[in-house]
């Protein structure tokens, strides 16, 4: 640790290492000292007295250390929080003055649940890192993203994965279960038949839906049909019908219908697609992608 000197004549804060941050985001994710160890390729001993060294700078435990594994103290996760960000922002940096510039145009396709949730977030550190590459974004199905992907329209595609009829394609990224989910207080999951909102054929979440209540017997009619998550959401917020929904998705006055109610619809998964013969301004998106959804797991 480095003083920063004061120019008031007040005591400065000390300024954290970023050899010491990535060893303790390491031990963090790793749940070990010696795997970390491994991962970074120091000792277990080298790696604790760097964690000591910061536990009194910081004058806070950041370990709660057992026989198989350690666990963070709640100082630990919220360091945890401004660590990742600290290295990310410093790899920024560096790859500013040190990384060979990209430029160039890339095609992003991706289906509305996706692109309202995680894209913002990419993009924006995208443009940051490289602001010489523009980024094309269409939202639209999975089908017709396939179809453009594949006619070379698009550049890479984030679609969801098992919909009716689609082969499997490209990376999966993400998994999250997919819920029943109504407004708060409302009365259409009462109501007899069961009215549902849902996207049109071809849909993985429309399929699972039907089945689910298929198979435990729930009678139900098809209350609501848009090919968008943001109409399903509208037909809920109307409490016109309730409807399958990704569990991160869901925002007041919209609540998760308890399971007990409804049969459990299993896991939604989101694929990414790519083009052969990627560029290396689509290929840097690409990995900005995956390190979003990654980081949603945490």
């Amino acid at each position: 640790m480095t003083q920063m000197p004061s120019l008031s004549g007040h005591r400065a804060l000390p300024l954290l290492d970023s050899d010491v941050l990535r060893t303790f985001v390491t031990i963090a994710e790793s749940g070990s000292f010696t795997r970390a160890a491994q991962q970074v390729f120091r000792t277990p001993s080298a790696l604790s007295m760097q964690i000591k060294r910061l536990e009194e700078t910081l004058g806070q435990p950041l370990f709660v250390r057992e026989a198989r594994q350690v666990r963070l103290t709640p100082e630990g996760e919220m360091l945890l929080g401004y660590g990742r960000r600290l290295l990310k922002l410093n790899e920024e940096a560096v790859t500013q003055f040190l990384a060979p510039a990209l430029a160039g145009r890339v095609s992003l396709g991706t289906t509305d649940d996706v692109g309202t949730r995680i894209l913002p977030g990419v993009l924006a550190q995208f443009a940051r890192s490289h602001p010489a590459v523009h980024v094309d974004v269409v939202v639209g199905n999975s089908a017709s993203m396939l179809q453009r992907l594949d006619a070379g329209e698009l550049d890479l595609i984030l679609i969801t994965a098992g919909n009716p009829g689609q082969e499997p394609r490209g990376e999966v990224v993400h998994s999250e279960p997919l819920v029943w989910v109504g407004r708060e207080g409302g009365v259409a999951v009462t109501r007899s038949p069961l009215p549902v909102a849902l996207a049109h054929q071809g849909c993985a979440w429309r399929q699972m839906a039907l089945d689910a209540l298929d198979s435990a017997g729930i009678g139900h009619r098809v209350a609501y049909t848009c090919e968008h998550s943001a109409g399903q959401e509208a037909a809920m917020l109307a409490d016109l019908a309730v409807a399958p929904f990704p569990r991160s998705l869901i925002r007041a006055p919209l609540r998760r219908i308890e399971p007990e109610q409804l049969p459990p619809l299993g896991e939604y998964q989101v694929a990414l697609v790519k083009r052969s013969n990627l560029g290396e301004a689509s290929d840097a998106l690409a990995g900005h992608v995956v390190e979003a959804f990654g980081e949603t797991r945490h």
